[in-house]
């Protein structure tokens, strides 16, 4: 009965955000209760509709992820909602520039990788003389 109850959860989980962490998939296996507090935190400030809109909320999310030097992957998956939800890969960019004068250069590293790795963006490589 409880293991339907944590598999409803994680389903209910991916559906309300659009993707799942490990984080997630670990702690609904290990401490169910700990997990069902911070989703609810999450709710509150996160993903219940507010005043803000979806975009805007992706795009400082992957923002404040990226100062801390959350993983790649996390600020990944926030950069792929900001984009389904209508952010430009230039609105993330800039976005996460930000985070320059903020954070400091290593942060931005961290959000710009991740920025890379998920719009693929052009080149311009030196010519060899």
């Amino acid at each position: 009965m409880i293991e339907d109850e944590k598999q409803a959860f994680v389903d209910k989980m991916y559906r309300e955000r659009g993707y799942i962490l490990n984080f997630h998939k670990v702690m609904v296996a290990e401490d169910f209760d700990f997990l069902k507090t911070y989703n609810q935190l999450i709710e509150a400030g996160y993903t219940k509709q507010r005043t803000l809109d979806a975009k805007t909320k992706e795009v400082l999310y992957t923002v404040i992820l990226t100062a801390v030097k959350a993983s790649v992957d996390h600020i990944k998956a926030h950069i792929k909602l900001a984009l389904d939800y209508g952010a430009t890969k230039q609105e993330v960019l800039e976005a996460l520039e930000i985070c320059v004068p903020a954070a400091g250069v290593p942060a931005f590293m961290i959000g710009f990788e991740a920025w890379k790795q998920v719009v693929s963006p052009d080149r311009v490589e030196p010519l060899q003389s």
